[in-house]
């Protein structure tokens, strides 16, 4: 029997070609948080952090068989040193899974100290994750900063005990604080098919009025949907917002104008960017001149962010700012601004869609108001139910490549 060589070779390239065209990877962010300089009352309680161990929780967004951690000390004066750090799938609590443990390294070493302004990214490990998993960073440190870097609205509770303990299945002695410290991000090798969405914002993204270790913030109930749904089960949601955050100055946290190239650019597999922010500006402002020029300088911030994103290649959906009569910043002169700034963003050319949030949630009897069973009772917060009914409202074909 003849066989022709020519042919067979040309088919094994073929079917190789095509074989590593699917098994083609990349890294996505699966989870992030934006650090801030944490305020004194919201400092990790005793023991601190120095020569403790500090287990925290998140719950990614899509799964993957590798990842990498990123810390950050942007904002400390002083060095932190890391001396273990290990990941692992929480048990619930202060539980981990000890089989699932995984050591932690820094160009292949087990400790790293950060610099003030520095932040660090682990070396890729192999750990494999399933979508909506909660993971347990626990971090065993040496000599840390006086004043520290962190995410005070984790909404997630961490513990805290002094020592080396990061190989404890359970820190049942730990103190405990709802904040996130240090951690700033997680991404996942996945298909090269994945990608994220970053979500910048203030307290409304952050998600206060959601509860605590329930991870129902509006970006969660939207990654969920986009998990479920098989158009999207590849994408990811990064919470950037930060509560008390400023579009056009800082207030807590550096402003969005400020940290939007590390929240928004520098993320990785970034394909969709979502802005809503811009209460506490219009919030804050002292008079109706100055209300005024705040919507026009938060409309020219707008225009600059989604320039910035559409030429590193990210579509930009803006979402209008929700109704706030009956709480502690309502005006007439402001809701003038927070008016004046969402007609523009429903009759702008600059996005590449609209998220009319303002339209889902105002109550239809009070249109500058929310529905009164969709807030905290502060008029300005949406709760539980009021972030469900954003994220559920929001359509999953624009989140598909």
């Amino acid at each position: 029997m003849k066989i022709n060589l020519t042919f067979s070779f040309f088919f094994i390239l073929v079917i190789t070609a095509v074989s590593c065209q699917h098994t083609k990877q990349t890294w996505v962010g699966t989870w992030s948080c934006a650090p801030q300089l944490v305020e004194p009352h919201n400092m990790p309680p005793e023991p601190g952090l120095t020569n403790s161990t500090l287990r925290q929780v998140v719950r990614v967004s899509i799964g993957g068989d590798s990842v990498r951690v990123r810390f950050s000390n942007e904002f400390s004066s002083s060095p932190v040193t890391i001396r273990k750090a290990n990941i692992a799938l929480s048990a619930g609590g202060s539980k981990i899974d000890a089989s699932t443990i995984t050591m932690l390294t820094f160009n292949n070493n087990q400790e790293v100290t950060m610099e003030p302004g520095m932040a660090v990214t682990s070396d890729p490990v192999a750990f494999r994750i399933k979508p909506r998993t909660d993971i347990a960073i626990t971090i065993f440190f040496g000599t840390t900063s006086p004043d520290v870097t962190g995410h005070p609205g984790s909404r997630t509770t961490s513990y805290l005990i002094s020592g080396d303990h990061t190989s404890m299945p359970e820190l049942s002695d730990a103190a405990t604080a709802d904040r996130w410290y240090i951690i700033n991000g997680i991404d996942v090798k996945a298909s090269d098919k994945a990608a994220s969405i970053v979500v910048i914002g203030n307290s409304i993204t952050d998600g206060r009025g959601s509860g605590t270790n329930k991870q129902n913030r509006w970006p969660d109930i939207l990654a969920e949907r986009l998990i479920q749904n098989p158009a999207t089960s590849n994408v990811a949601v990064l919470n950037q917002g930060i509560g008390g955050n400023c579009v056009l100055r800082p207030c807590l946290g550096p402003s969005a104008l400020d940290r939007f190239e590390r929240d928004v650019l520098r993320q990785h597999g970034v394909h969709w960017l979502i802005i809503l922010e811009g209460i506490n500006d219009i919030g804050q402002a002292p008079d109706s001149t100055a209300a005024i020029s705040i919507a026009d300088n938060l409309i020219t911030a707008y225009k600059q962010m989604t320039e910035k994103a559409h030429s590193s290649g990210i579509k930009v959906y803006g979402a209008t700012i929700l109704p706030f009569k009956g709480s502690f910043y309502y005006t007439d002169f402001r809701e003038a601004a927070r008016r004046k700034v969402n007609e523009w963003i429903r009759q702008n050319n600059y996005f590449d869609a609209i998220i009319d949030f303002d339209m889902i949630m105002r109550n239809p009897e009070d249109t500058l108001s929310l529905l009164p069973e969709t807030h905290t009772g502060d008029f300005l917060h949406p709760n539980e139910k009021g972030y469900r009914i954003m994220g559920e409202s929001i359509d999953l074909k624009l989140f598909i490549k």
